[in-house]
Formats: C-alpha cells, structure tokens, sequence
C-alpha cells in the first residue's frame, strides 16, 4: 500500500498533519510549538527552553512521576526539544499506544505550572548553563551568536542566562504561556501507521476546547556586520574559530544548494576543509553547515586547533572559503548530494524521523513533500546552482570569533 498524507484544521485553528505508512510497525506523534528563543525579550531570554521543562511536572490529571510512568507503560520513545524557532514534544509508540501518547502528550501541553515546581526547576537550569559553560564550544557558538545577531532574537541564548533564569517569575512564565502554546500556533504531527479519522478525534477530544490567542511571530530582518574580535579565555586549552555568513532562508529554493555547497566544502569528513586542516592535522576538528531559519538564514563554519596553529588554521579556512567554487570536480557534488540523501533516507526510514521532518516543513514551508521529492531535490542541484548561490552570498559579510587561552 502507499504512503498518503493528511491534513486538517480544528476549529481553535490547531493544525493536525499525517504521513500514513500502513507497512510501518510504529507510530509518532508529536506537539510542534512555533516558539523560541527569538520570540522572547531580552528580559526573559531562557524561557521558551524553562517552559519545556516544567511541561513534563505534571498537569490537573496528572502528577510529574504519573507522565513519566505512563510514558514508560507504553514503552514509548519520548523527549523534547528547545531552539531559537520551535519546542517539539514527542513520542515514538506501538501502533495500540497511539491514542494513549495523544492523550497523554495534549494533557502535558497544558501543565499546572506549580509555583514550587518552578522555583526547584530554575535550579536545574541554572546548572545546566553552568554545564554548557564549561564547554568551550558552546562558549565560542553562544557569543559568536550574538556578535552575528546583535540585539535579534535568534542572537538569543537558547537556555537564557543565570541572570534572566534567576529573575524570572513564575507569573512571567505563564504570561509567555498562555500567548505562546495556543492551538492556532501549534501543529500535531504524525507518521506511521495510523488511522487518521481516529487521530483527528484523538486530538480534538484533549486539545480541541483551546482557546486560540492569535499570537504570531514578529519578523525583523537581522541586521548583518563585519566583526572580528579574539576572547583570552583562561579555561581553553584550545584555540577555536567559529565564522557565520548570510544564507538562505528555510523558506528559499535555495536552501537545497546551500546545503550541498557547505557539505562538499565542510562536511567533517571528506570535504575541502577536512582535507586543508584535519587531514595533515593543522586543526583537530573543522566543518560547515548551513543553518536555515524562519525568513533568515546563515552558514556557519567552525574550527578547534592548537593555539600555535590559530592564525594558519584561520587563513586557510578564509581561503578554501574564498575558493568555494573554483575547479569544482563533479564527484565532489556527487558526494555531497549521496551523503546528504543518505541522512534523509536513514530519519525517513523511522515514523519518528519522518514526524520531524513533516513537522518542520509544515512549520516553515507550510506544505508537504514526501522522502522522495526531498531526495529529488537534493539529486537536481548542479554545479551552476552551487555557483549562483555561491556567488549570490560569497560568505559575506562574515562575523569571526576567536576563543583561545589567555596569555599571563
């Protein structure tokens, strides 16, 4: 039988979206929220991430050790997840279980919010910064994103500061809240082998009495400068190099090339920059990666050497980049386009990986392509496509971070 995509609205404007896969042995379903860190203000900067904790301590049906109980009853493969754009809650379950995971999953979208819950849970995350504090990548990434960003959103820390964290009230969360988690803001996803008839019901019956709010997200353009500054940082025994451009946005044809140009030039293994630094071993790790967001988007190329190395390590990133499109040889694309199918193809083959997927594309795109015409648009892209985006951006202007060991 053939896959077949569904789609509906309920009333409260709470999108519902399947891919039916009747061959599949599993199903998921997930609660995509269309909210980050660039929707906060500055001042509550960590909330969006704070909120997706206090989802799972429970709800008016339901006790914290209740949802993960029931989770685990049903054997489910479950979790949830914070960016600048999105907070997805999800769950991968045995077809019988379906129906549970809905009801179970809607009833935490509407958590207690507990003032006591809070006030334990803001401990949790401040530590949990501390922990990411520790790591001098995410130093490096969490700095060279608002240097790119300025005062944007998606310049934002994803889990906030100790100081925003702290400050935060329990009456600001739930403002943020109520605004944020309304049906007509949300999308439920579902892949797998499912009756959708029955799943349009199953949500209706736990989420359809929300009431929408109307909430949208404000779009400003990020607003792009050349930067180039060093941090001495006394805990890198390191030298680090993290490099951001301007790209294509989620939205863009474009995306696709853009893909394809950063993996050929940074993939972290057989690409231009593996070969230049990791290879003869200048840097210990090195790579690119497009990142497309929601009407922005940006490359981004990082890279880890002895300190001794930074300046070689550096100059020779700039020039492959600045090279990006000279004597390209077909097997370069060939390879980038198979690796870039291949990923696709191994998140496709699970329900859980094809949920995410449709989730994000309805998120962005607000359509629906199948596996198969997201690998047809990757296998399309031609040397003239890499060229014109290439040369449509040239990684400029480019915003350069430097994070190496202090000097005494």
């Amino acid at each position: 039988m053939s896959i077949e995509f569904k789609k509906t609205t309920l009333d409260n404007g709470l999108t519902v979206i399947a891919e039916i896969n009747p061959d599949a042995h599993t199903s998921s379903v997930g609660y995509l929220v269309n909210t980050g860190a660039r929707d906060e203000t500055p001042e509550l900067m960590g909330v969006s991430h704070f909120l997706e904790h206090m989802v799972f301590k429970g709800t008016e049906r339901r006790s914290a050790d209740d949802v993960n109980r029931e989770f685990d009853e049903m054997g489910a493969n479950y979790n949830a997840y914070t960016s600048h754009e999105i907070t997805f809650y999800f769950a991968h379950v045995l077809p019988e279980y379906l129906s549970q995971a809905i009801d179970l999953l809607g009833d935490i979208m509407r958590p207690s919010l507990r003032d006591d819950d809070f006030d334990m849970e803001k401990n949790v995350i401040i530590e949990e910064i501390g922990m990411y504090d520790d790591r001098p990548h995410w130093r490096l990434q969490d700095q060279l994103l608002e240097d790119y960003f300025g005062k944007h959103g998606l310049g934002y820390r994803v889990l906030g500061t100790p100081k925003t964290v702290g400050d935060m009230t329990s009456s600001q969360m739930r403002g943020y809240f109520v605004e944020r988690y309304s049906p007509d803001n949300m999308i439920v996803a579902a892949s797998g082998k499912l009756d959708f008839d029955q799943l349009v019901q199953d949500v209706e019956n736990i989420s359809g009495h929300w009431k929408p709010t109307g909430t949208k997200r404000t779009y400003k353009a990020p607003i792009f400068s050349l930067s180039k500054r060093t941090i001495d940082d006394p805990r890198s025994n390191r030298h680090y190099i993290g490099l951001m451009a301007p790209g294509p946005s989620a939205q863009d044809p474009d995306r696709y090339a853009a893909k394809v140009l950063a993996d050929y030039l940074g993939d972290t293994e057989g690409s231009r920059i593996y070969w230049s630094l990791v290879d003869p071993g200048l840097a210990d790790e090195a790579d690119m990666a497009f990142l497309g967001y929601d009407r922005s988007g940006s490359f981004y190329a990082y890279a880890s050497c002895d300190p001794q190395n930074g300046q070689e390590v550096e100059s020779i990133l700039l020039d492959v980049l600045s090279k990006a499109v000279d004597n390209i040889e077909s097997t370069e694309l060939e390879r980038a386009k198979n690796k870039l199918a291949t990923q696709a193809t191994l998140q496709g083959e699970r329900p859980l990986g094809r949920m995410q997927a449709i989730a994000a594309q309805w998120a962005y795109q607000g359509k629906y392509s199948s596996l198969k015409e997201e690998l047809d648009e990757f296998m399309a892209i031609t040397e003239d496509d890499v060229r014109r985006v290439f040369n449509k951006y040239r990684f400029n202007p480019e915003t350069i971070l430097r994070l190496t060991p202090a000097t005494s």
